[in-house]
């Protein structure tokens, strides 16, 4: 009998699977399509203070191994979140959620953790630092060592519930970024975000997004993530949550040989829904083929 629970910043979970913000909604919705439960945990779309409609159309281009999007963080806002939201997904779904947040601002962050606190469902706090910083002319939070730290900072003195602060792959040296999360307190960290691309529509020689370039996910990002995975691992002393390119259980066992406590799956939930539960269905058979009779013992074993 295989043992497929680990730990994540000191909550159990059945497995390591979980899905990506952005890709799964609040739950309910994939809840329709067969129990969630199955799932370790999921992170919920990205929550921001107010309300926000996103950006103009189109917003997706597709790819031959994954796709680019820019929504723009639509999303209902944490009054909506935390009232309407969250009480619906605690009818379908049994276990700690992971809460995302974005912010155009240090305080928004912190405000937006901060209200969530009190949410018995929420396990952890994702932070999203590929937001861009209004005070900064738009560049991304996650970009600077300094503000990324003055963000973990802010959330971890907001919330007390562990703190996980997802890195962007758009930037020089990862490791820097995940040290100043290290630095400003947090528990675990996340990566990696989507990178950023772009498709040009030959017909009209435009590009094919109306914000012009986007975050590029999927398949082919998957040697990219897992190799800033294996180098934050060495850089830091926390968990990491792996993301990227995932859509197989031989995928999330590499991912966590290369130094994750978790996965996310990601863009592989718009091209079948039932991709996380088919992973957690796989993996005792591939964990039996591979000799790993426990997931929490293979973190990191590649270095």
């Amino acid at each position: 009998m295989v043992d497929m629970k680990v730990n994540l910043c000191g909550i159990t979970m059945e497995n390591p699977v979980m899905a990506a913000s952005g890709t799964f909604g609040y739950g309910y919705e994939f809840a329709e399509l067969y129990d969630i439960n199955i799932l370790g945990s999921f992170s919920f779309k990205g929550t921001t203070l107010e309300p926000r409609f996103g950006n103009p159309t189109p917003r997706i281009a597709e790819c031959e191994a994954g796709l680019i999007n820019s929504i723009g963080l639509q999303n209902p806002g944490v009054d909506a979140v935390i009232n309407k939201e969250l009480p619906t997904l605690g009818k379908v779904f049994n276990k700690p959620v992971m809460a995302n947040v974005g912010g155009s601002s240090v305080e928004d962050y912190g405000k937006v953790a901060g209200m969530m606190d009190g949410c018995e469902n929420i396990g952890w706090i994702e932070v999203n630092v590929s937001c861009p910083n209004v005070h900064d002319g738009g560049m991304a939070f996650g970009t600077d060592p300094a503000v990324v730290q003055e963000v973990t900072e802010t959330v971890k003195a907001s919330t007390g519930k562990p703190v996980i602060i997802k890195l962007s792959p758009n930037v020089t040296d990862i490791t820097a970024i995940a040290r100043a999360c290290e630095r400003g307190g947090a528990d675990g960290v996340s990566l990696v975000n989507t990178m950023l691309g772009m498709r040009i529509d030959l017909k009209t020689g435009k590009p094919i997004i109306a914000n012009k370039m986007g975050g590029f996910s999927g398949s082919a990002i998957f040697p990219v993530a897992l190799r800033m995975v294996y180098q934050v691992y060495e850089a830091v002393d926390m968990p990491i949550v792996g993301i990227g390119g995932i859509s197989t259980a031989e995928q999330v066992i590499e991912m966590m040989m290369a130094g994750a406590t978790a996965v996310q799956i990601g863009a592989a939930n718009l091209v079948n829904p039932y991709v996380c539960r088919d992973i957690i269905n796989d993996l005792p058979d591939v964990m039996a083929k591979y000799g790993i009779s426990s997931l929490s013992e293979i973190t990191g074993g590649a270095h």
